[in-house]
Order: C-alpha cells, then sequence, then structure tokens
C-alpha cells in the first residue's frame, strides 16, 4: 500500500506546512505509540527521542512526546544527538521506541520524523503504512506516560565510539572536522580529540539557523580548501544529524561514498572479514564497484535507495557493510543504523594501518563513466504511466545490456525525479543521459 506521508527517511516538510507543525507531528507520534503498543501487549512501554540543532527542533520534540505520553508511553528525552545515538539507545536501555527529529541534510526550514523499533533497525514501510492508518482513528483511554530528560545518551555514544581506534591512535594527525553545524558538532569533535587528533573545525557553532547552511557533506568545498590551506591528512564532513559523512584526501579531493566502500570492502576481504564476501550497496552506486569485488573473490547485492533498505538487506544476507554513494555506511556488527562517526574511524584506522593516504586507497576503485542529474516537478506521477520514459528504459537495456544502465526514479523526499546513467564509453553515457532528459522533459512538468 503507497504510504501517503512517510518517505524514504521517514516525514519530512518545511516547518509551519501541512504536515510538519506540532499538531500534524503530534497525531503523527500518537498513532505510532498505539500501533507499537498493540504489538508490544501489556508492559512497560519506554521511548526515546532525539533531535538536531534546527530551531524548530524543541517544539516538535514536545509534539512528539505529548503524543506518545498520551498513548501510555514513558519518554525519555536525548536532546541533540546523532541519529545513530539514538538507535544506540534504544538497544542499550532497553527502550521500545526510538524516535529523531532531523530533516538530515536537508535546509533550516526543513525538519522530519522518523522511528526506531528497540532493536535500534528503522521501522520498514509495514509499519509506516500501519501508523498512517490510525492517524484519523481515535485511540483508546489509556493512562498517561512519564517525560523526562535522559542525560547520558550522548555519552553512551562517545565511549562506544572510543573503543574502535586505540587509545591515543590520532596523535599528531591534522584532521579538517565539518559538522555541518548539527547534532554531531560536540561527538565527533569529542571522540577524535580524546584519540589524539588535531581539529581544525569548520561548522561548529549552531544557533538554530545555520545547519547545513554552506557546510557539511551538501558543501565540501570549504572543507576541501581548509585541507589544503592547512597541510590536513585529510577531511571529515558530517550532515546535519550525523547518519552519513564524506571524506577529502590531502589534495583537497572529495571521495563520495562508492568509492570509500570499495576500499573499506576489499580491506576487509583480504582480512577475512566480510561475511559471504558480501557488500551491500543501492542501485544509485556505480557498477565499477561489482567490478572490483568481483574480481577480489567477493559480491555486491543492491537495493532500493535509502540507508533502511540497506541495513535489511544486510540482516536478510547476514552481510558485514552496507552503504550508499551519498555517504551513508553502516556495520552491522557494531549498529544497523548509517553512522557517520563509525565511518570515519574505520577510515582512519584503514589509513593508520596500511600507511596509505586517502589519494592512494581511493584508487581501489575505478569507475564507469556516469551522468547523474535531479529536475526538480511540480508534480510526480507513477512513472510506469509515462509511455515515453518507459519506451526508452526499454530501448536502453537492449543498447546497453549488462554493461550499462539507465536508472530514472523519484526522490523520496523531495519533489524531484533523479537521472543516473553508466556506461563503458563516455559517448555512450552522454548519448543515453540526453535520450532521458529529453523523455522527462517531455511527459513531465519540470520547473526550469
Amino acid at each position: 500500500m503507497k504510504r501517503l506521508y512517510f518517505g524514504t527517511d521517514g516525514v519530512r516538510g518545511r516547518f509551519g506546512d501541512a504536515v510538519m507543525n506540532p499538531d500534524f507531528v503530534r497525531k503523527l507520534a500518537n498513532a505510532a505509540g498505539r500501533h507499537m503498543a498493540g504489538k508490544l501487549g501489556t508492559g512497560a512501554k519506554r521511548a526515546l527521542i532525539g533531535r538536531d540543532t534546527r530551531a524548530s527542533g524543541p517544539v516538535l520534540e514536545a509534539a512528539v512526546a505529548e503524543g506518545l505520553a498520551a498513548a501510555g508511553w514513558d519518554v525519555g528525552l536525548l536532546g541533540v544527538v546523532p541519529t545513530p545515538a539514538v538507535s544506540l539507545a534504544v538497544r542499550e536501555l532497553g527502550a521500545q521506541l526510538g524516535v529523531v527529529i532531523t530533516a538530515s541534510h536537508n535546509p533550516a526550514d526543513d525538519n522530519g520524523v522518523k522511528f526506531f523499533a528497540g532493536t535500534g533497525f528503522k521501522l520498514p514501510d509495514s509499519e509506516e503504512v500501519a501508523i498512517e492508518a490510525l492517524l484519523d482513528v481515535p485511540g483508546p483511554a489509556v493512562a498517561r506516560g512519564e517525560i523526562g530528560a535522559v542525560e547520558d545518551g550522548k555519552a553512551r555514544y562517545i565511549a562506544q565510539a572510543l573503543t574502535r581506534l586505540p587509545a591515543g591512535a590520532l596523535r599528531g594527525w591534522k584532521i579538517v572536522l565539518d559538522t555541518a553545524n548539527g547534532a554531531t558538532c560536540e561527538t565527533t569533535r569529542e571522540v577524535l580529540a580524546q584519540l589524539g587528533a588535531e581539529l581544525d573545525l569548520l561548522g561548529n557553532a549552531p544557533d538554530g539557523r545555520n545547519i547545513n547552511a554552506g557546510v557539511g557533506s551538501e558543501h565540501p568545498q570549504q572543507l576541501a580548501a581548509r585541507v589544503l590551506a592547512t597541510g590536513a591528512r585529510l577531511g571529515i564532513a558530517h550532515d546535519g544529524d550525523g547518519d552519513r559523512v564524506v571524506f577529502c584526501d590531502e589534495t583537497g579531493s572529495a571521495l563520495d561514498g562508492d568509492e570509500v566502500m570499495t576500499f573499506l570492502a576489499l580491506g576487509k576481504l583480504r582480512r577475512g572479514d566480510l561475511p559471504g564476501g558480501t557488500l551491500v550497496l543501492t542501485v544509485q552506486s556505480n557498477l565499477g564497484v561489482d567490478a572490483a569485488l568481483a574480481a577480489a573473490g567477493g559480491r555486491v547485492v543492491r537495493t532500493d535507495v535509502g540507508d533502511r533498505y540497506v541495513s535489511e538487506a544486510l540482516q536478510r544476507e547476514g552481510a558485514g557493510l552496507g552503504g550508499e554513494s551519498s555517504g551513508h555506511f553502516i556495520f552491522p556488527r557494531v549498529s544497523p543504523a548509517g553512522d557517520g562517526l563509525l565511518a570515519a574511524l574505520a577510515v582512519l584506522r584503514v589509513m593508520r594501518d596500511t600507511g596509505q593516504p586517502l589519494s592512494e586507497l581511493r584508487q581501489a576503485l575505478k569507475k564507469f563513466p556516469q551522468a547523474q542529474k535531479a529536475l526538480k516537478l511540480v508534480a510526480k506521477p507513477p512513472l510506469a504511466s509515462l509511455p515515453g520514459v518507459q519506451r526508452l528504459l526499454r530501448e536502453a537495456e537492449a543498447a546497453l545490456g549488462g554493461t550499462g544502465r539507465v536508472m530514472i526514479r523519484y526522490s523520496g523526499t523531495e519533489p524531484k525525479v533523479r537521472i543516473l546513467v553508466e556506461a563503458q564509453t563516455e559517448a555512450a553515457v552522454q548519448e543515453w543521459f540526453a535520450k532521458s532528459e529529453a523523455a522527462l522533459r517531455a511527459e513531465l512538468q519540470v520547473v526550469g
């Protein structure tokens, strides 16, 4: 069944719109609380709430807490913490539900709500459909839950991260760190500093309005320039809620998630530390990753776009590493959630153990030529209803076979359609990219 409000990563919108306002968010949280309570049966029910640094966060936090308490849940407020810290907290503190108030890498005027089960996994599509079904259904009268602060959520997350590298492992390392004026401003800085790194900070002064504003993983230009100016070994940039990360090598060149995933996976393969030789990626990742893994005796399993689909596939396959080209990385033996800090520590460990800089490590991936673009739309009719687009996809599959692909999909969080074209030659990429964009513009209302 189609979801009306949930996208690929929870419910998002502009604060104050028809969805992202206190009244609707309270109703959403109450519906989630009633649905999950029905699954859990009798007994105590505890939920934990974390948020990023957006000005609208406290208001929406109060709305979520009120909605859950009215459904009989005791609610613990973690305050400003990265998204993966909420996943950790629900597991370590025995909560049955986690909620994060964030719009991730989106601008400060946006916000969102996403839910985690007590296992630390994001709720699957089926649960979101069930929650939506309860939105306009009155709930039974239940004893109201209590709301209080949880003081050690951030400390628990920091303590877990510090176990990933030996004490003093980064002594003498100069690192540029951009925390996007978001939820990682304290956590990543504290972990890297405790490990001995010399930090040059960007995006580390949140004021509620500047999250992701020209800083963070979506804007690595300033990070790259600072790496070059300071002679740092690398640059690390988070998004607003800390579930993704982007790296710059010592030459000031940004790596994408595919490059990082390739050298991490190949290293694990060589050590016999990649269960089943399997790396889980989304359909968005470059086909060059598949070639690199296959040459080393490994394999790639692909999912729909969204880190929760990667997480579900990791569990299903029993695999040990997964992620997205956008910078989500999941290490399932540590956490089922995308975690930018864990990824940063994994990269730093490889650099430390091999003595290689990122500019060398990234050479493990030989990318297929690729072109991508997002077109802003007035509306998103089903792609299956567009005959010209469907004809184009059939023609591309027949022409490219296993040597390339054309992928067209809607964004799950924005009014956009995304085009991705890969092939063995740049000429083929440009040919099919032009055909793809023309087909979309002919059948969709494109803005600009």
